[in-house]
C-alpha cells in the first residue's frame, strides 16, 4: 500500500526542519561542471571581414555552477556551513572560474583535483535569442579520466567523509570523473564508513553503486529494476512498483522524483507519494535535481526521516523551476515564501484519463476522492462563471489573441510561425493553469511574461490595470449584449445557466443552506450579473468578487471567512466550481469539493478539459452539470422536500 499525503506540509513542521539544517556537513563528489548562459545580439547584419559570414556577438554573458557544482551552491544557499566539494578541473580558463565560483560560495575546495594537461574542464555553453535557447555547446566531453586520478580522486573522498554526516555522489555525464573503476573505488569507501549516509544520483551506472541511498527519475528506476522505460511518461504503478523494488533491494531509502507529479519515497515505513505543485509561471528544470537532492542531503544529515527529506525536497525544487535561464538554488526565505501556501496536484494520471472514471451507479457523477462518513452540510460556496453562469462563456477566446498581441508587439504581424506558435502555446498554458483566478492576477502574469519575451520596449509596456482594461472592454462588450437580451425578455435565464443550476440554488436555499456566491471577476460585475440572472436574493449578502487587488483572493478569503466564524469542520463545506482556485482553496481546508466540468456551449455534458484541470486540484466529485441534483443531494447528505 501506498499513501497518498493530500496536505503534505501539515505533516511536519518546516521552520523547525529548516532550522535544523545548518547541522548538517555534506561532501558532494562527482562532475563539478561550468554553466555559461550567452544572450545573444539578434542583429546579425555584421559580417567578418575575413570569412564574410554573418558576426553572432554576445551581449552579456554569465556563467555559473553546474553539475555538482551546483549541489554544492545549493547546500550553501540552503544554509549548510561546511560543504566540501570533490572532483576533478582541468588547467583552463573554465576550471579557474570553477574554482572561483566554488570558493566564492564558501565551499571547501581542498579535495578538487587539477590535472594540468590530462582534463579539460567540463562547460555547456547556452546562447539565447530572447527566450529561445539555441544549440548548447558542450566542452569536456571527450575526457578519459586518468589511472593515477581514481587513487588521488579516492583519498580525497575518504578524507573529506571522515568529516561528514553524509555524501552527495553526483554522476553527471558518461565520461566524468565516476567511471566503474572510480565507483568500485567509491564502493569501499561506503563499506568503511557505515555511519554515514551516502546519497546516489546518477544518470549512467547507477547500478554499479553498493549500500547507498538513490535519488533518481521514473525512467532511472525503470531501468534499474529490469522493467520497461520505454512509456513516457512511465505510469504511477509502475513508478510505485519500481521504488517498492529498489527498495527491498537496497533496504535503503529511495527518492524517486516524477516531475510535476511530485515524488515518492519508500522507506522502512512504506510508500509515501508526495504530490506534486502547480506552478502558474513559465518554468525552466535546470537545476532542480541539483536542488531536490541537496534538501535531501541537508536533511538526512541534520538527522531528519526520509518522509521529510522528501517533502523539503519536492517544495525546494519547486521554488528552483521557476527560474528562467539560470541554474537555480533555493534558499530558505525561498522555501518559507513558497510553502506558505502550495497548489498541490492530486491524482494527476486519473486526471489525464478519462477511461478510469468511476461514477455513482446509475449517475454521471465520478467519484475522485473519499469523504467523511458523517457529513452535515450548513455553507455551500459557489464559483459563478461556468459553475452557474455562461454569461461570460467564450473569455478565453477574447483573453488568448489580446494576450498574443500584447507579448509579440511590434513583431505581431511579422513574427514567423515558429514564434507565433511558441507564444500561443505559451499563453495557452497560462490560461488553462489560471482558469478562476483573479483577472488582475492574469494580467500581473501577462506582463511577466511580454517582459520575458523581449519584443515590447519598456516604454510600451503596461502594468496589469492597463491589460486588464483592454481585455474587459472587449469581454464587456458580448456579456452587456447578453444581459440587454435578459432584459428585453428575449432571452431568458436559463438559455445563461449551466443546466438545472438554478433549481439547484434554490433547493439547497430551501434546506436553509448558506450559499455563498465567489468569482475572480470584478464584485460589481458578479453582483449585476447574477442579479440579471434572477438568483442573487438566494446569496442575500454574501456575493464576493475582485476588489482591484492582486493581494486580496477573494476566493481564499471567502472560505478562511466561513470556517472561521462558522466555527466549522470540513464535513460542514461544500464548494463548487467549474475552475481550480474555489476547489483547491476548499481541499486545503478540508472541505468537500465538486468540481462542476461543465460544457459552457451547450450548457449540460462533460467538458474533459475541465475534469482534467478540477481533479488536479482535488476534487473529490465531478459532475458535468446539475441535471441529477437529487442523486448528488443524497451523496452529500442532505434530505430537503
Amino acid at each position: 500500500m501506498s499513501t497518498l499525503l493530500h496536505n503534505p506540509l501539515s505533516t511536519f513542521d518546516l521552520e523547525a526542519l529548516l532550522s535544523r539544517v545548518s547541522q548538517a556537513r555534506v561532501t558532494v563528489f562527482g562532475d563539478f561542471c561550468l554553466d555559461a548562459y550567452w544572450l545573444m545580439d539578434p542583429d546579425e547584419g555584421e559580417k567578418s571581414v575575413e570569412t564574410g559570414l554573418p558576426v553572432r556577438r554576445v551581449r552579456i554573458h554569465r556563467y555559473d555552477l553546474g553539475g555538482a557544482g551546483n549541489v554544492v551552491a545549493n547546500l550553501i544557499d540552503l544554509g549548510i556551513p561546511r560543504v566540501y566539494a570533490v572532483g576533478v578541473v582541468g588547467a583552463d580558463l573554465f576550471g579557474v572560474e570553477l574554482l572561483r565560483l566554488l570558493n566564492e560560495r564558501g565551499a571547501d575546495t581542498s579535495g578538487m583535483v587539477v590535472l594540468a594537461r590530462q582534463w579539460q574542464t567540463m562547460m555547456y555553453a547556452k546562447p539565447y535569442r530572447a527566450e529561445v535557447e539555441g544549440n548548447r555547446l558542450d566542452f569536456g566531453s571527450f575526457n578519459e579520466l586518468p589511472e593515477n586520478a581514481i587513487d588521488l580522486l579516492g583519498a580525497e573522498l575518504e578524507r573529506a567523509v571522515s568529516a561528514s554526516s553524509v555524501v552527495i555522489l553526483n554522476q553527471q555525464v558518461a565520461g566524468g570523473v565516476s567511471i566503474p573503476a572510480t565507483i568500485a573505488r567509491i564502493n569501499r569507501v561506503i563499506a568503511d564508513y557505515p555511519g554515514t549516509q551516502f546519497i546516489v544520483d546518477a544518470r549512467h551506472r547507477a547500478a554499479l553503486y553498493r549500500g547507498a541511498i538513490f535519488k533518481l527519475n521514473s525512467r532511472e528506476a525503470s531501468l534499474l529494476v529490469g522493467a520497461n522505460a520505454d512509456d513516457d511518461p512511465i505510469q504511477a504503478a509502475q513508478a510505485r512498483a519500481n521504488a517498492r523494488r529498489l527498495f527491498e533491494k537496497t533496504r535503503k531509502p529511495v527518492f524517486l522524483t516524477r516531475g510535476e507529479n511530485g515524488m515518492l519515497v519508500a522507506d522502512e515505513q512504506g510508500l509515501h507519494e508526495i504530490p506534486g505543485i502547480q506552478i502558474l509561471e513559465r518554468t525552466d528544470p535546470v537545476g532542480a535535481g541539483d536542488t531536490a537532492v541537496a534538501a535531501l542531503a541537508a536533511v538526512l544529515g541534520s538527522g531528519g526521516d526520509p518522509l521529510e527529506a522528501g517533502m523539503l525536497a519536492n517544495i525546494a525544487a519547486s521554488v528552483t523551476v521557476r527560474k528562467l535561464q539560470t541554474t537555480g538554488t533555493a534558499t530558505p526565505a525561498e522555501i518559507r515564501a513558497f510553502a506558505s501556501d502550495p497548489d498541490y496536484v492530486y491524482r494527476p494520471e486519473l486526471a489525464a484519463d478519462v477511461r478510469r472514471a468511476r461514477f455513482v451507479k446509475e449517475t454521471e457523477i465520478e467519484t475522485v476522492g473519499g469523504i467523511p462518513d458523517d457529513l452535515h452540510i450548513r455553507h455551500a460556496l459557489f464559483d459563478h462563471d461556468g459553475t452557474i453562469s455562461t454569461l461570460r462563456e467564450g473569455w478565453e477566446q477574447i483573453m488568448e489573441p489580446m494576450m498574443v498581441r500584447a507579448i509579440l508587439g511590434p513583431r505581431y504581424v511579422d513574427a514567423d510561425l515558429v514564434l507565433y506558435r511558441n507564444v500561443v502555446d505559451t499563453v495557452r498554458t497560462f490560461i488553462d493553469k489560471t482558469t478562476g483566478v483573479q483577472t488582475l492576477v492574469q494580467m500581473q502574469g501577462l506582463v511577466r511574461l511580454v517582459r520575458q519575451f523581449g519584443f515590447v520596449s519598456p516604454s510600451e509596456l503596461l502594468d496589469e490595470h492597463g491589460y486588464k482594461r483592454i481585455y474587459n472592454e472587449q469581454l464587456l462588450e458580448v456579456v452587456r449584449g447578453r444581459i440587454k437580451k435578459l432584459e428585453n425578455g428575449e432571452l431568458e435565464p436559463s438559455d445563461f445557466a449551466v443546466k438545472n443550476a438554478i433549481r439547484f440554488l434554490e433547493a439547497l436555499y430551501s434546506c436553509g443552506v448558506k450559499l455563498y456566491l465567489v468569482s475572480g471577476t470584478d464584485h460589481s460585475a458578479v453582483a449585476r450579473e447574477a442579479e440579471a440572472m434572477g438568483y442573487a436574493q438566494l446569496f442575500e449578502e454574501r456575493i464576493f468578487g475582485a476588489v482591484g487587488d492582486v493581494n486580496v483572493d477573494a476566493k481564499k478569503i471567502v472560505v478562511e471567512r466561513i470556517m472561521r466564524e462558522h466555527d466549522l469542520s470540513g464535513c460542514e463545506l461544500v464548494a463548487f466550481g467549474d475552475g481550480p482556485v474555489e476547489i483547491r482553496q476548499t481541499h486545503k481546508r478540508g472541505g468537500i469539493c465538486v468540481g462542476v466540468a461543465s460544457n459552457e456551449i451547450k450548457r449540460f455534458g462533460l467538458n474533459p478539459a475541465k475534469r482534467a484541470r478540477l481533479i488536479r486540484a482535488g476534487a473529490h466529485f465531478i459532475i458535468p452539470d446539475f441535471s441529477q441534483f437529487s442523486a448528488l443531494f443524497g451523496l452529500l447528505g442532505l434530505e430537503c422536500d
